[in-house]
């Protein structure tokens, strides 16, 4: 048998080697696919977005983000069905609607495509093969809303709903009226800020009963607070939010705003990442749901949280 020269044995022998340590690279780096229904105007996804990227750099993995212009579920569908079709090493989504998103998470699954929910549809995405939920009980987080209204005095609230159909906004409402033993309603508005607060004003002017007022975030927050200001009705109301943004804590900071529920949103993108490349990598995943929340940021702990908000944390 032909004997191969010492040259050609070594160069044989570093080209095996150069191609086992690229494939070990390539079978390193995986690719995750994560869509929310959080329109770009909505500071609370950027930063989910800054947590998810930021995890997907510490692991050496491949983040793309996609997201609806509008709330429209079935722009959502559209955008969960091509990334399936890429077929990505994970795939992330805020389940917000179960008649809309439920049959493609169930595609993902059956064409072998681990899922993670974050933020909304925990209490139903296992329904579909979904491996765990990252986020907070919307439910429990809207109910404890009401009872610390009540605690401060409040007998009647109403929650304002930026995005009906939304369920995991509609479980923050129904929660807070069930926590109100039914003295609380919902209004429902549009995403426009002038809309907002209009409509907020329109209605408390008609029900003059109402002195507690939660928005269920930034988007409708921030016209409700500038509502407050220029009717100079800051003190006559109990005002609470979902959710945090600078605006958000400089209210907080100056008294105007009673309460912020923090769901630690930045841990919504930061952790399904992580679980995810364990997954991959180990097959290890945390044996059950991930709560981010709630917790609630006052007057008295605000200037703990702004740093980090202007980090783009929290």
């Amino acid at each position: 048998m032909a004997r191969l020269s010492c040259g050609v044995a070594r160069w044989l022998s570093a080209a095996a080697a150069a191609g086992l340590m690229s494939s070990a690279a390539y079978a390193e780096s995986s690719r995750f696919v994560m869509v929310t229904h959080g329109v770009p105007s909505d500071p609370f996804w950027s930063i989910v977005k800054n947590g998810a990227e930021a995890a997907a750099e510490t692991v050496g993995a491949t983040l793309e983000y996609r997201a609806p212009s509008t709330f429209d579920m079935a722009q959502m569908q559209q955008l969960v069905q091509a990334a399936i079709a890429s077929d990505p090493d994970g795939l992330i989504l805020s389940f917000t609607d179960e008649n809309a998103l439920g049959g493609v998470v169930q595609s993902a699954v059956d064409n072998g495509i681990p899922v993670i929910t974050i933020n909304s549809g925990g209490d139903v995405a296992r329904n579909y093969g979904a491996r765990l939920h990252v986020g907070q009980s919307e439910y429990e987080a809207g109910k404890q809303a009401a009872e610390r209204m009540q605690e401060m005095g409040v007998e009647k609230g109403v929650c304002i709903n930026h995005e009906q159909g939304n369920q995991g906004l509609d479980q923050r409402c129904d929660g807070f009226v069930d926590g109100f033993n039914g003295n609380a309603e919902q209004l429902a508005t549009t995403y426009d800020p002038t809309s907002i607060r209009n409509a907020i004003i329109a209605y408390l002017n008609q029900n003059e009963d109402v002195r507690g007022v939660l928005t269920l975030g930034p988007l409708s927050a921030e016209p409700m607070i500038r509502a407050m200001r220029d009717q100079g009705a800051t003190d006559m109301f109990t005002l609470g939010t979902f959710d945090l943004s600078p605006g958000i804590l400089e209210a907080l900071e100056a008294g105007e705003l009673d309460f912020a529920i923090d769901q630690q949103q930045y841990m919504q993108g930061y952790l399904p990442v992580m679980f995810l490349d364990q997954f991959v990598k180990n097959g290890l995943l945390p044996a059950g749901d991930v709560a981010t929340g709630p917790g609630f940021v006052t007057q008295e702990n605000a200037a703990q949280v702004v740093e980090l908000s202007s980090q783009g944390i929290r």
